[in-house]
C-alpha cells in the first residue's frame, strides 16, 4: 500500500480499494438506515449552469453521538438544523469535514470516487480534534444509500459531478473549553460544475501561516480554512486567485495551495512537497495524480521543495508545468506564480503531462476506461 502520511504519532495508509471490494459489498447489503423521502424534488428548479456549492439535493443523512455511541441515524429531506446559541462548535471550533465526488458512467450507473480513503482521513481528523470516530457503516453505507436516493442529481455533463460533503461538529450546549460529549454527523450533496473554469494565478504567501509542525495542518478541520481567508483576500486584491502557502519557520518551503495540493514538472520529473511535516493535507486527488503520473512512466519526487529551487528551475527553462490537485478543483492548471519580485508565467496550451493526468483521471471517473486501481465504488 502507498503511504498516506507520517506524523510523529502514527502512520496511515491509503486504502487499496481492490482488496476492500468484499467489505464494501458487505456494507451495501445493509439496509438498517431509515429513509424519509421528499414529496417533491427540487431538481427541476436547478438552472442549466451550476455554480459550485450553491444548490443541494433533496435529502441528507444525519446522526447523533450521545452517551458514547452513534444513534438516530436517518436519511431525510434536506432541511435547516435547530441549534442552541451555546452549541460548542460555534464557540470553540470543533468541526471537521471531507470532500468527495460521485459520477455517472456511460451507462448511467452511479459511482463514488475513493470514499474509503476519505473515510479513513475523516477519522484521522476526528482523532486530532478529539472527536469520536464515525463507524464505517454510517459513513460508507449511509453515503451509498444517500447517493442512490439522489442519483438523478448527478449531472450528465463533462467536468460535472455530485459533490459530497460529510461533516461533524460538537453539539454540547455549554460554554467551556473542552472536548464535547455530544456531536452531530451529516452528509449533504451538491451538484457542481468546474471549481475553477480557467487556469489560475497564484501568489506565494510569505507573511501569514496556514499550519506549523505539531498543529492541525494535516487534519481537514474547519478552522484551517477560516484562518486562511485573510491572506487569500489580500491575494485576490492583488489580482490572484489563491495563495501558495509556505512553511511557518522560514517561509521558503512549499506546502499547499488554499484549495489543493501543488505539483511541479521540473526537468521531466513530477516534484511535490512530501507529507512528513504534518502540515499538509494528504489529498486523495494528490495520491491519484501521483499514481497516474507513475503509470505514464514519469519519475516522481516527494520532498521539501524550496521556492528558490523553483525560481532557479523556471529561469533555466526546466519548470515546464505547474498544477494543483484537489477534490473540488480536480486538476487545475496554473498560468502564473508570483514569488517575491519574480513573476513566473506559463503557456498551458503547450503542456502535455497535466492535461494527460486529467484525461486519465476523468476516464476512470466517468467509466470510459478500465478502473485498474479500484478507485470507483459502485452505488
Amino acid at each position: 500500500m502507498t503511504p498516506f502520511f507520517v506524523t510523529p504519532k502514527f502512520v496511515c495508509f491509503f486504502v487499496n480499494t481492490k482488496k476492500n471490494n468484499l467489505r464494501m459489498e458487505n456494507l451495501t447489503a445493509m439496509r438498517g438506515i431509515p429513509v424519509k423521502k421528499v414529496e417533491r424534488s427540487k431538481l427541476q428548479d436547478i438552472p442549466e449552469s451550476i455554480p459550485f456549492g450553491k444548490y443541494f439535493t433533496d435529502h441528507m443523512l444525519e446522526a447523533d453521538y450521545e452517551n458514547g455511541e452513534w444513534k438516530n441515524v436517518e436519511i431525510k429531506p434536506y432541511q435547516p438544523l435547530l441549534l442552541s446559541p451555546s452549541v460548542a462548535a460555534l464557540h470553540y471550533g470543533q468541526a471537521i469535514f471531507e470532500g468527495i465526488k460521485a459520477y455517472k458512467d456511460k451507462n448511467g450507473n452511479a459511482f463514488i470516487y475513493r470514499p474509503l480513503d476519505n473515510y479513513r482521513r475523516f477519522n484521522i481528523s476526528a482523532e486530532r480534534m478529539q472527536m469520536p470516530a464515525i463507524p464505517e457503516e454510517i459513513f460508507i453505507e449511509g453515503m451509498r444509500r444517500l447517493i442512490d436516493l439522489d442519483k438523478n442529481w448527478i449531472p450528465n455533463k463533462e467536468d460535472h459531478s455530485l459533490y459530497i460533503r460529510p461533516f461533524m461538529f460538537s453539539t454540547d450546549e455549554l460554554i467551556g473549553v473542552k472536548p464535547s460529549d455530544t456531536y452531530k454527523f451529516l452528509i449533504i450533496c451538491s451538484p457542481t460544475g468546474p471549481y475553477y473554469s480557467a487556469p489560475m494565478r497564484i501568489y506565494v504567501e510569505e507573511k501569514y501561516t496556514r499550519a506549523a509542525p505539531g498543529g492541525v495542518g494535516y487534519a481537514k478541520a474547519a478552522g484551517n480554512y477560516a484562518a486562511s481567508m485573510f491572506a487569500t483576500a489580500e491575494a485576490r486584491r492583488k489580482g490572484y486567485d489563491q495563495v501558495l502557502w509556505t512553511d511557518a519557520n522560514e517561509h521558503k518551503y512549499v506546502e499547499e495551495i488554499g484549495t489543493m495540493n501543488v505539483m511541479f514538472i521540473i526537468d521531466g520529473k513530477a516534484v511535490t512537497p512530501d507529507l512528513s511535516t504534518g502540515t499538509i493535507l494528504a489529498g486523495v486527488t494528490r495520491d491519484s495524480a501521483l499514481t497516474l503520473i507513475k503509470d505514464m512512466g514519469i519519475p516522481v519526487e516527494e520532498k521539501r521543495v524550496n521556492m528558490d529551487e523553483v525560481v532557479t528551475a523556471y529561469n533555466a527553462g526546466k519548470l515546464t508545468e505547474l498544477f494543483g490537485t484537489g477534490t473540488a478543483a480536480t486538476i487545475s492548471l496554473i498560468r502564473e506564480l508570483k514569488y517575491k519580485n519574480t513573476v513566473m508565467t506559463f503557456d498551458e496550451s503547450t503542456w502535455t503531462i497535466a492535461p494527460e493526468v486529467k484525461r486519465r483521471m476523468d476516464a476512470i471517473k466517468y467509466g470510459t476506461t478500465e478502473d485498474v486501481h479500484g478507485w470507483m465504488f459502485k452505488v
